[in-house]
């Protein structure tokens, strides 16, 4: 059934089928080793920056005091770790969780580099498991480590994550399943 509101289809199956990107994936469509290279890429501006540190309630002058951090070992300020995690995070929603029951699990979050205002940041999701549910045929998880570039190709961050997401045929078979990639 699709649904329009105000003559705008609304419902993403039928927005797809008109040819509009896929949004996420269902459990059969990932296969283990596949790497997603998510698009578009984000410059973080020091206004995402001082925002989301205002936001959050992290007021470390490291983020947002220029005098401060240009007595820091960095010499300028640092993007808050959290943003750049939740940029990641949502820079692959469409690629691995878009369709999504539920995020399980977040795992061995690391950010080996800074980010500084006016850095490019992007992001690529490499599938480690596929496995189907034992007990509910109609879902599985699905775990990808995901890894965060800057524009000079530097890793700034990466994580592991884990999905809960549905099955597109809870009848048929599962190619590639229960598999590891590390």
């Amino acid at each position: 059934m699709t649904e329009t509101v105000s003559g705008v289809e609304t419902e993403q199956a039928a927005r797809e089928a008109s040819g509009a990107h896929p949004y996420g994936r269902y459990l059969e469509e990932f296969e283990v080793g596949a790497v997603y290279k998510h698009w578009p890429a984000k410059t973080v501006t020091e206004a995402d920056n001082h925002l989301f540190c205002l936001i959050t309630m992290n007021h470390h002058p490291l983020h947002i005091n220029d005098v401060y951090a240009r007595r820091s070992q960095q010499g300028r300020n640092v993007v808050v770790g959290p943003l750049v995690y939740s940029l990641a995070l949502g820079m692959s929603v469409s690629d691995v969780s878009g369709k999504a029951i539920a995020n399980l699990a977040t795992e061995e979050l690391k950010h080996p580099a800074p980010v500084f205002h006016g850095d490019t940041l992007f992001c690529e999701s490499e599938v480690l498991e596929v496995r189907p549910s034992q007990s509910k045929p109609d879902r599985g998880t699905v775990r990808v480590h995901t890894r965060v570039l800057n524009q000079d190709g530097v890793l700034v961050a990466e994580f592991k994550r884990v999905v809960l997401v549905p099955r597109k045929d809870p009848a048929g078979p599962l190619q590639g399943a229960e598999s590891n990639v590390e």
